[in-house]
């Protein structure tokens, strides 16, 4: 894939170092709300299932907005695509600072995704764009670190917020990224790809097709069922027979990427169980409260964020395949142990949870990396939206099912070595977690053997 070669290495790694702050901030506004919800609720007397719409319509825009951010990356600039994101992000936050009522604090929260979403999408194509195969991975890494820690720190920063003021506050934290924008616009260059028509017909049935199926997932309805396999196929004629389809089927025809893709939503379900279950543990077995589980998780996720550009040098050194099975196996270890463990000592638990959010962190540092290798110039923009639509796309699903298993009590435990009498429906999620790991290891492994380019994985 042809390289960008206009920005200086010293040019290529301010602007690593802003796209990775501003990453970080990104990613703590997606977690710093969860905390807020309590209080929003009781605030504006809304109901659990409206409380969640909060969460819930950001992570869906969101999702949406990065496939089509890196589809319009394909054809635009990347410094007007990140300008008009961050100027949606802060319009968002500031609707949502002086939001007076529920209908406006959620039309604050879709603005802010739809601006938002451009950076992920960007976080994997800047690296493919501006660095080398042997250079790339470190690069990643530090995408990879930022939304790691950010993801990490945010509800431990709206725990302080919501203790000291009110959850209006949390939206003057995204408003920082407004500052970012002259230094990515003096950084980033000018490439752009051939401007064609776009296929907005394309665009909406494909945003009907992700929104219905996460509805699906998250609601168990039958007639959204129904709407979902309506708009999945009405979805697939339209690529089939646009003449410039918004996802042109050849690359689904790339075996190495479809292949990669998979195993990668496979890992990404696996890895959401770190932010998602690890915080439930903490509460409902340990009695921890929501900020000092909070507090339990933090060194894991610190920790995994220091290390991710370790990974890239990794993947960059010795290969994306050596890093990926070294993530594999730290999944494995500690979802092995978790399922002996979980329900006895925090303390032990956090320094468990250490490996799991470590081969969090390397998983996508690997992936997009592997993933990156299989595209042409082309099909960079729309291949890694798509990489980070899964993302979004199968922790959700992940979280729906791990929630209904959780809400489902058992006595049987599937592992019957299983130390403590608490926290069996726990150990069960994390013996079926391992198992899924070694799946994954199966299917990273056939990825390997259909590659054409070996070396380059």
């Amino acid at each position: 894939m042809e390289v960008s070669t206009q920005l200086s290495q010293n040019q290529r790694s301010k602007l690593m170092l802003i796209l990775t702050l501003v990453l970080v901030i990104s990613a703590m506004n997606t977690t710093m709300f969860n905390v807020a919800l309590p209080t929003i609720g009781e605030q504006f007397s809304l109901l659990p299932s409206q409380t969640g719409w909060i969460v819930t319509s950001y992570l869906i825009i969101f999702a949406v907005g990065v496939t089509i951010y890196g589809k319009l990356a394909d054809q635009y600039k990347l410094k007007n695509l990140i300008t008009i994101g961050i100027i949606l992000m802060a319009l968002g936050s500031l609707i949502g600072l002086f939001a007076l009522n529920y209908p406006s604090l959620v039309i604050a929260r879709v603005i802010q995704a739809a601006g938002a979403a451009v950076l992920p999408a960007l976080a994997m194509i800047i690296p493919t764009r501006y660095f080398t195969p042997e250079t790339r991975g470190r690069a990643i890494g530090m995408t990879s670190a930022g939304l790691t820690f950010g993801i990490a720190i945010g509800p431990i920063i709206a725990g302080l917020i919501l203790t000291s003021f009110s959850w209006d506050y949390l939206f003057i934290i995204p408003l920082l990224m407004v500052l970012s924008i002259p230094a990515f616009r003096k950084y980033l260059g000018d490439e752009k790809g051939v401007q064609s028509k776009i296929d907005f017909m394309g665009a909406f049935l494909l945003v009907a097709t992700i929104v219905s199926f996460m509805l699906v997932v998250s609601q168990s309805s039958l007639i959204l069922l129904i709407a979902f396999v309506i708009f999945l196929i009405l979805f697939i004629w339209r690529i089939k027979t646009a003449a410039n389809p918004f996802i042109h089927p050849d690359l689904f025809k790339n075996k190495a990427y479809t292949l990669t893709l998979l195993t990668f939503a496979l890992g990404a379900g696996v890895a959401f169980s770190m932010p998602y279950l690890s915080p439930l543990m903490f509460v409902n077995i340990n009695h921890l409260s929501p900020f000092a589980s909070g507090l339990f998780m933090f060194p894991g996720a610190l920790i995994a964020a220091l290390l991710a550009k370790t990974g890239g040098k990794i993947a960059d050194t010795k290969g994306n395949s050596t890093l990926a099975y070294i993530t594999i196996v730290l999944f494995f270890i500690c979802f092995a142990l978790l399922s002996f463990l979980a329900g006895t000592s925090a303390y032990l638990v956090m320094v468990i949870l250490v490996l799991g959010y470590v081969a969090q962190s390397q998983w996508q540092v690997a992936m997009a990396n592997t993933l990156s290798n299989t595209l042409s110039k082309e099909q960079t923009g729309i291949g890694m939206g798509l990489f980070m639509l899964v993302n979004f796309v199968a922790s959700s699903i992940s979280g729906t099912f791990i929630g209904k298993a959780l809400s489902t009590s058992s006595s049987v435990s599937l592992n019957p070595l299983h130390i403590p009498a608490d926290g069996t429906e726990y150990s069960n999620i994390y013996v079926v977690l391992t198992i899924i790991v070694v799946i994954i290891a199966i299917l990273y492994t056939v990825v390997l053997k259909s590659t054409d380019n070996k070396k380059s994985l």
